[in-house]
Parts: C-alpha cells; structure tokens; sequence
C-alpha cells in the first residue's frame, strides 16, 4: 500500500507538468496513480491535494511571491514551484502539523531538487506558515 509521502510525490509529478504547460495533465491524473500503484484512500488523497492545488493556483502563487525576499518568482525552478505550491496548498488547507507539512516537502526538496532545494523550500513554507499562525 502507498504512503502519504509517496502519493504526494506523484502529486509534484503532476504539478510539475502542469505548471511547465501541459494544461490537460489532470485528464491522466488517475490513470498516473494508478501506475504508481496510488490506490483508494491514497488516491483520493492526492486526487485532493492536485485539484485543490489547480482550484488555488493564482493565490498560492501569490502567497510564495509575497514571501520571496531579493527572489524572482519567474527564476525559480519548475520543480521547486511544484512542491512550493503543493506545501502552502497543504498548510492554508490541511489539517496536518505545518511542521509535518514543511518536513514532507524538504524531503521532497532533497529528493526532486538540487543541492539548494531543501534550504529554499524550508524558508518559504516556514515563512508562510509563521505569517498564517500570526508569528
């Protein structure tokens, strides 16, 4: 059976693809878990996690913009924007630990990103979480 953390690394597969242009990713979103052997609750779960990233797209950009300091958002990485994106989606809307959350996305970082990833990723979500928890 799959994992939450192995669910959500298809969903950054997808997100990837969606946010470097291919539009129609979500019309193979189930036929992609399913050979990712992401079943039933799993499924649901990352079924979720995309569209409501897709639903929320513009404002998630916004909340990583605002956050950036001396960053441009257009230089970021199409990897590093999937998980972003996937890790405000989680922590504006899940009921998850935001701790939770940003580790599950660093380790996305180390796994998908470069040397640098992990570091970046951690900032922003933490950044974002503090300003949502009003810190």
């Amino acid at each position: 059976m799959a994992t939450r953390s192995q669910a959500r690394e298809v969903v950054i597969g997808l997100l990837y693809a969606y946010g470097s242009g291919n539009k129609e990713i979500g019309k193979f979103a189930e036929e992609i878990l399913a050979e990712n052997k992401i079943k039933n609750t799993q499924k649901d779960f990352a079924m979720s996690l995309f569209n409501g990233v897709i639903e929320n797209f513009t404002k998630i950009d916004e909340k990583i913009i605002a956050q950036l300091k001396d960053w441009d958002f257009t230089k970021i990485g199409d990897t590093e924007k999937a998980i972003l994106r996937l890790g405000v989606y989680e922590i504006t809307k899940a009921e998850v630990d935001k701790a939770v959350i940003i580790n599950e996305a660093i380790e996305l970082a180390k796994n998908f990103g470069n040397e640098n990833s992990a570091k970046f990723v951690n900032g922003v979500l933490d950044g974002i979480a503090k300003k949502i928890n009003g810190v």
